[in-house]
């Protein structure tokens, strides 16, 4: 396979420089040619012919937003990385390019490092992003897979462990999109408490709460610890910590932590489905949405060894099919979704084994006719 061209847009020539460094010292990556502005991106993208554009947001001339929106005229389909400062500013400004139509982001290097530093900061974490996005230029489509039929766990099948108490999201790549699609399409009244791990550095998931929320007839913040979980909201996981459940004697509250990173993530979804596998066992309903890696993979296997279900976005709606494929592809979905359907499934399923519940509570009642 040809290497993948990149095209660099930022109006510091130091960062270009780290940028071009970082890049062209891995033999998979080209960098086909850079501009300070986005004026300028724009004029040699029909040039140079990218196969991925990294774009800075603050540029003179045309901001990084203003190209992007031009870039999506004429380019629906290429990968844009949006190159951001780990600010207030550059969080919002950065959230307000993935609705528009950025592929995802990387926050730049601290000016406190060294150039070395920074440039391995910058291999390490936008390498795997570019390659991510663009690993699909020569693949044969292919449908999606079949599901295997879950393993008889014997905690499947008896009766009231189908009821869903919890609803648990894990989402990476492409997620404050699909989380903009899924969140809204819950009923204000949704009878469960929403718990998710979307892979976000702090500020980026306050503001992201505070977007989801203006949006959805549920309540979406940005967890703390030590609140009690309820239904009608969603909370998630800050970012640089870990988020997990507790059951305690008033139900069930939130905890925080800085331990390790799992999957080179934290928070980790792994974390937070291990915790709601302990803590609801077979009354949990797990969503795996578009990302890269590997991260929830064994905390999905973890919730449908405790009996309860996973559902995961398909192939073809995700950014990425690196988490919710890997899943899938091992066996371990319980249904395989497009991001538009992923809302309405988690709606029926939620309802309908809370109806079953309730129907097997009047029969189980004296004096109630079966």
């Amino acid at each position: 396979m040809p290497p993948i061209r990149i095209l660099i847009v930022d109006d510091s020539a130091v960062i270009r420089k780290i940028l071009c460094d970082a890049l062209s010292a891995d033999p998979a990556i080209e960098v086909a040619g850079t501009a300070p502005n986005g004026h300028i991106a724009i004029a040699k993208i029909t040039q140079v012919n990218p196969d991925l554009v990294t774009l800075d947001i603050e540029m003179p001339v045309m901001t990084g937003l203003e190209a992007l929106v031009e870039i999506r005229k004429t380019h629906p389909k290429l990968p844009v990385i949006m190159f951001s400062t780990l600010t207030e500013r550059g969080a919002a400004a950065t959230l307000e390019a993935l609705a528009r139509g950025a592929s995802d982001y990387v926050t730049k290097p601290s000016n406190t490092g060294s150039a070395a530093v920074a440039t391995e900061r910058v291999r390490s974490e936008l390498l795997p992003k570019i390659k991510a996005l663009c690993q699909s230029r020569e693949r044969v489509p292919r449908a999606t897979p079949r599901i295997a039929a879950p393993p008889a766990f014997a905690t499947r099948g008896l009766g009231l462990a189908s009821r869903i108490d919890v609803l648990a999201i894990g989402t990476s790549t492409g997620g404050p999109n699909a989380l903009a699609v899924l969140l809204p399409s819950l009923p204000a009244h949704f009878p469960v408490p929403v718990v998710l791990v979307q892979h976000m550095p702090p500020i980026f998931t306050r503001l992201l709460a505070e977007r989801l929320s203006s949006h959805s007839r549920i309540k979406v913040r940005e967890a703390e610890a030590g609140q009690a979980v309820e239904p009608g909201t969603a909370w998630i996981a800050p970012g640089n910590f870990h988020m997990a459940l507790k059951r305690w004697e008033k139900g069930v509250r939130i905890e925080l932590n800085q331990g390790p990173q799992e999957n080179s993530c934290r928070p980790s979804v792994d974390v937070l489905f291990r915790s709601v596998a302990q803590v609801y066992g077979s009354h949990v309903l797990g969503v795996v949405m578009t990302g890269m890696g590997a991260d929830g993979v064994i905390g999905a296997r973890l919730i449908r060894e405790a009996g309860s279900e996973v559902i995961v976005q398909d192939e073809a709606s995700s950014v990425v099919w690196g988490m919710p494929g890997l899943i899938a592809t091992a066996g371990q979905a319980d249904g395989v979704y497009p991001l538009e359907r992923l809302g309405p499934e988690v709606v029926r399923r939620v309802g309908e084994s809370r109806s079953r519940f309730s129907d097997l509570q009047m029969r189980e009642r004296p004096g109630v006719a079966s």
